[in-house]
C-alpha cells in the first residue's frame, strides 16, 4: 500500500524559510514523478512543483519559482521543498503526491494523481 507522509509545517513570518519533507512506503519511489501541490481556503488546489522520475528534472509554479527548491533525498523515497523568501500568500496546505506514469504534460494537473498525503499546514505572517 503506498503511503505518502508531510511533514515541516509551521507559522512563519514573511521573509523566514521553511523544508517541507515527504516520506513515501510502499512502492519503489525513484521510479515515481513526485510532487507538491497546495491549497489554500476557498481556493483550488494548485500545483506547486514536480521532480520527475530517473532524470529528476524539477518543473515549478511561477509563483514560487526563484523562492522554493524541490529535492528528492539519497534513498529516493523522500522529497523536500526547500522553501524561501515565504510570502503571506504562500500560506495554505501543503500535499505531496506521486505517479509512475504521469507525463510533464498533465503533471500540474491535481485529479491526475492516485496517491497523496494527508498535508502540512504553512502559515505566514505579515
Amino acid at each position: 500500500q503506498v503511503q505518502l507522509v508531510e511533514s515541516g509545517g509551521g507559522l512563519v513570518q514573511a521573509g523566514g524559510s521553511l523544508r517541507l519533507s515527504c516520506a513515501a512506503s510502499g512502492r519503489t519511489f525513484s521510479s515515481y514523478t513526485m510532487v507538491w501541490f497546495r491549497q489554500a481556503p476557498g481556493k483550488e488546489r494548485e500545483f506547486v512543483a514536480a521532480i520527475t522520475r530517473n532524470s529528476g528534472n524539477s518543473y515549478y509554479a511561477d509563483s514560487v519559482k526563484g523562492r522554493f527548491t524541490i529535492s528528492r533525498g539519497n534513498a529516493k523515497n523522500t522529497m523536500f521543498l526547500q522553501m524561501n523568501n515565504l510570502k503571506p500568500e504562500d500560506t495554505a496546505v501543503y500535499y505531496c503526491a506521486a505517479d509512475p506514469t504521469i507525463t510533464t504534460v498533465s503533471m500540474r494537473i491535481h485529479a491526475r494523481y492516485d496517491y497523496w498525503g494527508q498535508g502540512t499546514q504553512v502559515t505566514v505572517s505579515s
